[in-house]
């Protein structure tokens, strides 16, 4: 199947040895290195081509390869990259990003700082030819800066925004693997597997995706593909970026009578006009297009579409914080306000970190928010689906604000679930510092890229800095999170679940979720979700066949691309997309 599927996986994997070569490159007092004199920077710049065909083609690949995560401005998913070239070699930057693993075990004191501060391993990228090698080191130095002075309007930046660590519950869970997802790529992540969804029925049943394009049932331990992306839409793409390509996807309540099904994906810039889009002067990396699909027969294994159209096309900046998720409230019943409307999260598309945070800091524009409309309706600009007229903004005009919007302020809102009283909660993966959860409000704002968990955060300068809320912080009217914690205990939060199940009492009324990067598993007690308040979290450790694990180490050291999912009989399960492995909660036992 493996030949199937033959894509860039440098990309993927490339981001992740630029992140750990620039967090290095950019943090020089964290190893000694001696400064560089001005002769010695001049030697080092013959040591990169100044030649503008081979620039030209070092852009190209960069912006492949590594600009869905990195720029030249500030830090993204990985640092910013305008100082490396200053601070290491030219021999140094090459020799880490061929074979990393080897300068770890050989004992570099940089390399294993490195794997000390991420504590993961990255493979080693010897297939890479030289001389597109040699271009991207070549672009990455032309594109040099020297540092800017940060912003002291703002006052002094906190050292470490949250200083209390997060304290373990004394409890584990008790997991046993159940399946693994077919392989769509050669390496790690091996299967991009997404989002677990229940299809309420007669008889249940559980579907799960994978970012490159595979709906897939899930029965027992086998994986029948029910939808693949690429048959049904040629143009559809699912690089450059961790998550881009088939985005997210939700079965109508009325499936099973209608055969409405909702899917998000990504497709080339300029493919089709696009219904929300900006200034034609900034770049457009991607488009994310929402679609709505008529299934013929709703009962059968594999979904034969009898019809589809385009609901809206959302060009973004990058290739990251795209449509993370589309999704019903679940707990809404015939006849609610709620019924049969469709929430879909959008993010900044990287525009902050790229320059342009205007783009998702306007009540005007659809980025940063998430949205709520009524696919059946038809009263949008395009006239391809509704507006809800208990919407906060459905009876302002298109100029004053988007009506499409619920809530905004977001960075990359890539996970909501529904609280069993019916709350809605949306976790937002944070920036440098801080990972939140936030409470729904029809119509609130919580201020990204202006705010950051409950603190300062400066888009017009540096942003991997915080800074303290101003004494007249009221003025602004944002609304802040229920829960945050800081990068010291992980670097992005998975959105999860409140826990329902029957079978594990320890959990009730918990809501677990967890941090995707080192693949910890966390909780917080639901009633303590309020807004206003800082609810307080636990972590949960994991134990596998009578032995305390840890999810980094089941991945031997690589980024497992952590999700949580509920499966059948609203059970918790736990995944990676870095081995597609599936992990069913079977216990809570307390931890000794």
């Amino acid at each position: 199947m493996e030949n199937q599927f033959r894509f860039r996986q440098l990309s993927y994997s490339a981001i992740f040895f630029g992140l750990l070569l620039c967090l290095g490159a950019c943090t020089p007092g964290k190893v000694a290195s001696k400064k560089t004199t001005n002769s010695s920077k001049d030697l080092a710049a013959l040591a990169y081509s100044q030649d503008t065909k081979v620039l030209a083609k070092g852009q190209q690949l960069f912006q492949g390869y590594c600009s869905p995560c990195h720029n030249f401005l500030q830090k993204g998913i990985g640092p910013s990259l305008e100082q490396v070239t200053a601070v290491v070699t030219p021999s140094w930057l090459k020799a880490f990003i061929r074979n990393a693993p080897a300068m770890i075990e050989k004992g570099d004191p940089r390399a294993k700082q490195l794997f000390a501060e991420y504590n993961q391993l990255m493979p080693p990228f010897s297939e890479i030819k030289e001389a597109d090698l040699d271009a991207i080191v070549a672009y990455i130095h032309s594109q040099h800066k020297e540092p800017e002075k940060q912003n002291s309007d703002l006052g002094t930046p906190m050292q470490n925004p949250i200083a209390e660590k997060i304290a373990k519950s004394g409890l584990a869970l008790q997991i046993e693997h159940v399946a693994t997802a077919p392989p769509t790529g050669t390496k790690a992540p091996i299967a991009r597997i997404n989002q677990m969804r229940v299809l309420p029925g007669a008889k249940d049943r559980l579907f799960i995706h994978d970012l490159r394009g595979f709906l897939y049932e899930l029965i027992d331990t086998s994986w029948h593909i029910a939808l693949e992306m690429k048959k049904e839409r040629p143009k559809f793409i699912f690089d450059p970026g961790m998550g881009t390509g088939f985005g997210s996807f939700a079965f109508h309540p009325e499936f099973y009578q209608n055969g409405l099904f909702y899917t998000t994906h990504t497709e080339p810039p300029g493919t089709a006009p696009a219904d929300f889009a900006y200034p034609d002067s900034i770049k457009v990396t991607l488009q994310w297009v929402i679609t709505e699909w008529t299934i013929k027969d709703p009962k059968a294994k594999t979904f034969t579409p009898a019809s589809s159209r385009t609901l809206f096309r959302v060009n973004v900046v990058t290739g990251i914080h795209g449509v993370q998720e589309c999704a019903f409230n679940p707990g809404a019943k015939k006849g609610d306000p709620d019924y049969g409307l469709l929430y879909i999260g959008i993010g900044d598309g990287g525009a902050s970190e790229s320059g342009f945070p205007f783009i998702c800091h306007d009540k005007s524009r659809i980025w940063s928010s998430v949205l709520r409309i009524d696919p059946k309706g038809k009263n949008s600009k395009n006239g391809q689906y509704g507006i809800p007229a208990s919407n906060p903004y459905a009876r302002m005009s298109d100029a004053e604000a988007c009506r499409e919007v619920f809530c905004r302020g977001f960075r990359n809102p890539n996970r909501y679930t529904w609280t069993p009283d019916g709350r809605l909660l949306i976790a937002d993966i944070g920036h440098i510092n801080i990972e939140e959860l936030n409470l729904a409000v029809p119509g609130g704002d919580y201020g990204w890229p202006y705010r950051e968990g409950t603190y300062v955060i400066n888009p017009k300068a540096k942003m991997d800095k915080v800074y303290a809320l101003p004494a007249d912080d009221s003025k602004y009217n944002y609304l802040y999170p229920v829960l945050q914690f800081d990068h010291d205990e992980g670097k992005a939060i998975e959105g999860g679940f409140v826990y329902t199940g029957a079978t594990i009492p320890e959990l009730r009324g918990k809501y677990i979720f967890g941090e995707i990067a080192l693949g910890r598993v966390f909780y917080a007690e639901v009633d303590q979700l309020k807004q206003g308040k800082q609810a307080t979290i636990y972590e949960l450790e994991l134990k596998m066949d009578d032995k305390m694990v840890k999810m980094l180490d089941l991945n031997k050291g690589i980024k497992p691309d952590f999700r949580l999912g509920v499966g059948l009989n609203n059970e918790l399960f736990i995944y990676t997309k870095s081995d597609g492995k599936v992990y069913k909660v079977v216990g809570c036992v307390k931890n000794q």
